[in-house]
Formats: structure tokens, C-alpha cells, sequence
């Protein structure tokens, strides 16, 4: 059974290394409580950018990987994903990112809406992401994979039910490993009609509890948000959907008057580092952890995976 891999979690993590492995040649199979349209990823925005996820260095590699992956899906009717230009406002970048992303460049004065100083202009790969769940899900099938509704209780007992398990649990790896570090950063965000917004725009500092962005997508605009440490709440507060409009509307006025769709809050499974890594387990079997990757999943996914790829084959 050394072929045979369990990985726990059908977020865009779980469901991307789930891909990766099986196309590999692994004996694939995914467990998750949840549905991938139910999971947190399906409340991401879906802009691949590296954001509040450390260590540095790795997530900009895995960045890297995530925008080639991407990038090469981009346009292919089913996947969600599509290329798209926007404005990261006063943004710095490692090189590494700045070198990787064709064309990103320091924006003109008349490129950046009123009220902010400086930013960044980029094309990047902007992921629907319901649609992007279910793209990886057929494509796990189509490499011999399957996905079962039930929950992990023990990495030790699913270990011995296959060669290897790859924890990719998000926020549950708090209680599954358990790791008290894992914790969540909570993010509200109001979809709207789209009254014409092309480009995507986002104000993130990596510290701040509010964010603004605006990113279009095809079942309408995507206005966010918020980043509140330690937040458990899953229910949107009304004052924060109308603070995060007012925030959207400030960069496209339209916005203000645009129909709301609905209202989502999900909660990112943060940590002071990704725990990415082989771990022998208590019964012998062995585990590959693959989480606490913040508010950056859908960008680092491809990478991760590929490191989840080397760890397994260095452990055969």
C-alpha cells in the first residue's frame, strides 16, 4: 500500500495536492467533512498574490510556481481561472515575485484612484473559485482519484489505512494534529452586481484588520474585507458590509448603488509559519502536514503541492 496516499481536505490545498499526486502516479483519495464549494476556499477572492503567509522566502517560491500553473490554465473554458490587470496599492514585492510576473511595474498617477500615493500594476491570474473546486475535482477523477464525505478523527488510524497521509486540514489542524498554533483570520466580503469594473484593485496591509478590494468576476464584483485575528465568527455584521462598500466605493463610485448579491465571511487558516513537512507518527505511519497557509491558498497551492510531491518520494 506504499502507493496509496489519504489527503485530508478538499480546499484548493487539499484538492491541488490531491491532483499533483495522482497524476503522479499515487493512489489518490480525499477525505473531507466538507464539500470544496463548502470549505473556506470558496469564500477566497481568488487573486494569486502572496498574502499573510510566511515564511517569506518559501511562499514566494511557491507563489511563483502557483502564478505558472495558473497562468497556463488561464482562458480554458471550465477551470476559473482567467488573467486578469489590476492595482496593488503601495505594495513592495521580493524580487523573486517582481521578476516572475511579466509587466509588473510602478503605476502612473493617473492609473491609481484618489487618495492613494503609489502602487503596483500588474496581470495576474484571478480564480473563480467555486468553479476552480470543481475543475480540480473532475481532474482528480480523471487521474483515478476519488474524494469521500467523512471526517478525519486520527492521522494515526488513517495512516495505517494507506502508505501515507497528507494533512492538508486547514483551520481543522488545530484540533486534528492538534496544533494550538493554527488559528483563524476572519474575512467579510459583499458581492455586488458589476456596474462595469474591468480591473481588480486591492489595499492590503499584511497587518491591518480592513482591507479594501474589488475584484471582478464573472458572477459579479467581489468587494472585501477584513483580516480580524481570532475570530470565530462565521455570520456577516451588516455595519462591516457597509464599512467594506463604502471602502470599494471610495475607488469605483459606482459601486455604491450596485445590487448586493450576497454576503460572505470565511476564516483563514493562519500560523506564524506553513507547516510544511514529513512527520514519522506515534503508530509508524507517516503524515506530510500541508497547512496554516493564511490568505494566500489559491497562490501557493501548486507549489506546495510539488513540495508535498518531493517529501513522499524522499520517504519511499
Amino acid at each position: 500500500m506504499t502507493n496509496d496516499v489519504i489527503v485530508i481536505g478538499a480546499g484548493v490545498t487539499g484538492l491541488t495536492c490531491a491532483v499533483r499526486l495522482a497524476e503522479a502516479g499515487r493512489t489518490v483519495r480525499v477525505l473531507s467533512r466538507d464539500p470544496a464549494v463548502g470549505t473556506t476556499s470558496s469564500v477566497a477572492g481568488g487573486l494569486c498574490w502572496p498574502y499573510r503567509i510566511l515564511p517569506e522566502a518559501a511562499a514566494v517560491q511557491w507563489s511563483v510556481r502557483g502564478y505558472e500553473a495558473l497562468s497556463e490554465l488561464a482562458g480554458t473554458d471550465g477551470t476559473g481561472v482567467r488573467m486578469a490587470t489590476g492595482t496593488m496599492a503601495a505594495a513592495t514585492v521580493p524580487d523573486r515575485w517582481r521578476e516572475a510576473v511579466p509587466g509588473l511595474r510602478a503605476a502612473r498617477p493617473e492609473e491609481l484612484p484618489a487618495g492613494i500615493p503609489e502602487g503596483l500594476r500588474a496581470r495576474t491570474p484571478l480564480v473563480a473559485m467555486d468553479a476552480h473546486l470543481q475543475y480540480l475535482e473532475r481532474r482528480l477523477a480523471a487521474a483515478g482519484g476519488t474524494v469521500e464525505r467523512r471526517p478525519a478523527d486520527s492521522l494515526d488510524d488513517l495512516a495505517q489505512e494507506a502508505g501515507a497521509v497528507v494533512n492538508c486540514s486547514g483551520l481543522g489542524a488545530r484540533e486534528l494534529v492538534p496544533d494550538p498554533e493554527v488559528r483563524p483570520v476572519q474575512g467579510q466580503l459583499v458581492i455586488v452586481e458589476n456596474p462595469g469594473v474591468e480591473e481588480w484593485f486591492v489595499d492590503a496591509d499584511g497587518h491591518a484588520d480592513t482591507t479594501t478590494y474589488v475584484l471582478p468576476q464573472p458572477y459579479g464584483v467581489v468587494l472585501g474585507g477584513t483580516a480580524v485575528e481570532g475570530a470565530w465568527s462565521t455570520t456577516p455584521d451588516p455595519a462591516v458590509a457597509e464599512a467594506i462598500v463604502a471602502r470599494c466605493a471610495r475607488v469605483h463610485p459606482a459601486l455604491a448603488e450596485a445590487r448586493v448579491l450576497a454576503h460572505r465571511v470565511g476564516l483563514r487558516p493562519a500560523r506564524p509559519a506553513v507547516r510544511l513537512e514529513a512527520e514519522r507518527l506515534p503508530g509508524g505511519g507517516l503524515c506530510v502536514h500541508n497547512y496554516g497557509h493564511g490568505g494566500a491558498g489559491v497562490t501557493v497551492a501548486w507549489g506546495c503541492a510539488d513540495e508535498v510531491l518531493r517529501l513522499l518520494d524522499a520517504a519511499s
